[in-house]
């Protein structure tokens, strides 16, 4: 912020920032796996009356996948962002948004979760305008507005809980809310948080807002917003529902499972309706927010399990397919599929990575996406959700029709566009985004060293009482 003009120096402060801000997390991560759940109460006043900041698994787990894929976003956006945009303030906005998604990972005050939304909301604004183009504006304006509402409705909502249970620290509140037990107004409250952040996360119907508003800004902005915002308000319902509305389940995550399941079919029906590159993954976001909350409602070990792979699997593999459709769109000059074609004859590194990312995003085994799919079907079954469990698996057949088409349409048949890119532009572009597909390759590969710590995530979600002792420790 203090030299907006000097471009280099805002790009060495960016990329050291963030290189900075890994290290601590995952320093914290282990910190985590080691001792348990880490919990500090600012201000030197005893929960629940200090605000509370903690770290379990799941939240370290985000944080540490938001800091990394914002680091491959600024190393992309060097190359791609254009030297007009850097020194309008572009990489203060991207960590001032990382900042607020990160602190909603990790608070542990209802109320400060709505102060965190609004510090990322704040930046997105600034991201989402950042070129004044004529769409970023008007797409702007219905963004902005959704979330004014939105941001209104969670105040409004957070009043109402605090005139029951007296308290926003989040342990606190699941403590209370437990003695109250099943009442109306616990579920009306369920259901009015769940609308909340329906909208920012995307669930059916309050999606509307996102495919246009995503797809205005630059490739980048695109990749972060993608990966990272509608993570932010999916995060928010596993938290709640997992924390605090545990005593209507047969209401509240019944009403959570239809709307997954109808969610799914929006995205499904929009991936393949559109012919336009940023549209087709786009709703493929919507289609992922369907299948994670879908085993946030099963409520049972190996659904809940499969949502946090599948949460973190797909926070990586949208970046990188956000990525590499941004080097496709650079080549060619337009995201409209039909005016593209045979990119494969001269530049078969980026097909092939275009592929492989599209299959671990179809959850093709061992890529990224299939441990996570298959223990969500696995919870679907276990809570006996049979027809539920097998749409969950064809909607993947769906997700790859959809990816692969891109792959037919882009890099087969005969050449047309034009391929307007420098080999020195297309390498800088390229090293980013292979490395973040790489990095994708290996959370599928691997995630078998993952399990321990996806198992310490799950044990908190299915057990509330390791939370709320974590933050009480020590209170008498």
């Amino acid at each position: 912020m203090f030299f907006p003009k000097k471009v280099k120096a805002q790009r060495i402060t960016a990329i050291t920032g963030l290189l900075l801000a890994l290290v601590s997390a995952i320093i914290l991560l282990v910190k985590v796996k080691t001792d348990g759940v880490q919990a500090l109460t600012l201000g030197s006043w005893a929960p629940p009356f200090g605000i509370t900041m903690v770290s379990d698994m799941l939240s370290v787990l985000l944080v540490t996948s938001s800091i990394l894929i914002s680091l491959f976003v600024v190393w992309y956006s060097f190359s791609s962002i254009g030297e007009e945009r850097e020194k309008a303030f572009y990489y203060p906005a991207i960590l001032f948004m990382l900042t607020g998604v990160n602190g909603a990972f990790t608070t542990g005050d209802i109320f400060n979760m709505f102060v965190f939304f609004e510090v990322l909301l704040m930046s997105s604004y600034v991201l989402i305008v950042l070129g004044g183009e004529k769409v970023q504006l008007r797409e702007s304006i219905k963004y902005i507005l959704v979330n004014v509402i939105s941001s209104s409705l969670f105040v409004i909502t957070v009043g109402y809980l605090y005139s029951v249970v007296g308290t926003l620290n989040m342990a606190d509140i699941s403590i209370k809310l437990a003695d109250i037990g099943q009442t109306g107004i616990v579920t009306v409250i369920a259901v009015l948080f769940l609308i909340v952040f329906g909208i920012k996360g995307g669930i059916f119907p309050l999606f509307f807002w996102l495919p246009g508003s995503y797809a205005a800004p630059p490739v980048p902005v695109l990749a972060l917003f993608g990966a990272l915002l509608t993570k932010v308000g999916v995060y928010a319902i596993i938290r709640t529902y997992t924390l605090f509305f545990t005593t209507d389940v047969g209401y509240t995550h019944e009403l959570l499972m239809i709307i997954s399941i109808i969610t799914i079919i929006a995205g499904c029906i929009g991936a393949l309706a559109y012919f336009d590159l940023k549209q087709i993954i786009i709703y493929n976001i919507v289609i992922a927010v369907g299948v994670i909350l879908f085993g946030v409602s099963t409520m049972n070990e190996s659904g809940l399990m499969g949502s946090v792979f599948y949460l973190i699997h797909d926070i990586l593999i949208k970046g990188a397919l956000f990525l590499l459709i941004g080097i496709i769109i650079k080549i060619t000059g337009t995201s409209n599929l039909r005016k593209m074609g045979g990119l494969i004859k001269h530049y078969p590194i980026l097909g092939w990575s275009y592929l492989i990312a599209a299959f671990g995003l179809a959850g093709i085994p061992p890529l990224s996406g299939f441990v996570g799919k298959l223990l969500i079907v696995q919870g679907g079954l276990e809570g006996e959700y049979l027809w539920q469990s097998i749409f969950i698996l064809a909607s993947s057949l769906v997700v790859l029709l959809s990816a692969i088409r891109i792959f037919i349409y882009a890099f087969w048949g005969e050449e047309k566009g034009s391929h307007d890119i420098s080999p020195k532009l297309y390498r800088h572009l390229m090293a980013p985004t292979v490395t973040l597909v790489a990095i994708t390759v290996l959370y599928g590969v691997g995630s078998e060293f993952l399990v321990p710590f996806m198992t310490d995530a799950t044990s908190v979600l299915l057990d509330p009482s390791v939370y709320t002792d974590a933050v009480f420790e020590g209170v008498k």
